[in-house]
């Protein structure tokens, strides 16, 4: 009997572990359902993880907020200079910091640190780079801050791109890279797909991507942010591991990156509909570079006729070896999509 309730509450406390961020200042009325038990039974366990340091309260009985304490934190500086690898700094430092995780953890850590690490000493142009690990009872946090001129900036200058949100529409892609010569560019790309959440802030702009979602989010930060900084978050004990995110994106029998997602949102500015060829074109970028293109209208209301025709009419026929998708599309926009699909569709062929 005494083994049974102890393992209940295990449960119950790995439960509260989990849910608590998600429900700060509700966490005992969740847990007291979710096990049928009553809060006074759950304010028992809360009060242990408190004593244990796992989390922290704040405000009086009525108000009262639980959060997960950090059970560490570690942050350093490094100078940029000849001779810095990221491998290295792995090893010695960040590795540590991030304590006894499961194998298939560490390993996804190892993959999203040693890729932005590297991409702020090649790219950044900067003097410094800012790393900080927390770790929470539930999952780890990294930061890796750079002071030099910013990733969307950069981008939108050596490519010729509209603005830094055209480099975030690029970038979302996949295969881009200001180096093809020292980089393949898929390193940014597979890596924001590996962690819960994985944000860039660069300049005026903040990219954001959140595991299993197909789409990236493009938001205006409230202020100026010099150089670039990543911020990364991951599950202790996820099954997630690196060959599961790289497969998903794989198509064919050869095991290449060729498979992309392209958040067709990030082609809009402000309010403006996708109406024109033009549109059409920015969100075509580089997508000759996959096999399989999958076009994600999340949060897109409607696209004009020009838009659907370069796309699924004139871009597919002049690349018919390229697989074209929809997701998230609504009824008016599927149904502009059949109709440039359609046999009636060659009979305008005309362009803007």
């Amino acid at each position: 009997m005494m083994t049974r309730v102890r393992a209940r509450g295990e449960d119950v406390r790995r439960f509260i572990v989990e849910h608590v961020e998600r429900h700060p200042g509700e966490i005992s009325r969740v847990t007291a359902e979710h096990f049928a038990i009553t809060r006074q039974a759950v304010n028992k366990h809360l009060k242990r993880l408190v004593l244990e340091g796992c989390v922290a309260e704040t405000g009086n009985t009525r108000s009262r907020i639980y959060r997960l304490a950090p059970l560490s934190t570690w942050k350093r500086t490094y100078e940029i200079v000849p001779g810095l690898e990221e491998d290295v700094v792995w090893t010695k430092d960040v590795r540590a910091a991030l304590g006894q995780l499961p194998d298939n953890v560490m390993s996804i850590w190892h993959h999203g640190f040693t890729e932005m690490f590297n991409n702020a000493v090649d790219h950044s142009e900067g003097r410094t780079i800012r790393v900080e690990v927390l770790k929470t009872a539930a999952s780890a946090e990294m930061s890796i801050a750079d002071d030099g001129v910013g990733i969307f900036r950069k981008i939108q200058n050596e490519l010729g791109l509209l603005d830094e949100r055209h480099a975030i529409l690029e970038l979302s892609k996949g295969k881009l890279t200001t180096d093809p010569r020292r980089h393949t560019g898929e390193g940014i790309f597979f890596t924001s797909r590996m962690f819960d959440s994985f944000e860039i802030l660069s300049g005026g702009s903040y990219f954001s991507h959140e595991f299993g979602k197909p789409e990236d989010w493009l938001l205006e930060s409230k202020r100026d942010h010099n150089g670039t900084a990543v911020f990364m978050r991951l599950h202790n004990h996820t099954s997630r591991t690196t060959r599961k995110v790289f497969d998903a994106y794989v198509s064919g029998d050869d095991f290449d990156f060729s498979k992309t997602v392209v958040p067709v949102n990030l082609a809009r500015y402000g309010n403006d509909a996708l109406i024109s060829r033009s549109q059409a074109k920015r969100v075509l970028a580089r997508v000759e570079l996959f096999k399989t293109v999958v076009f994600d209208f999340r949060d897109v209301d409607t696209i004009g006729q020009a838009f659907a025709d370069e796309i699924f009419r004139v871009f597919a026929q002049e690349h018919p070896d390229i697989r074209l998708s929809a997701i998230h599309a609504n009824a008016e926009i599927k149904r502009m999509i059949d109709r440039v699909r359609g046999p009636l569709s060659s009979r305008d062929s005309s362009r803007d």
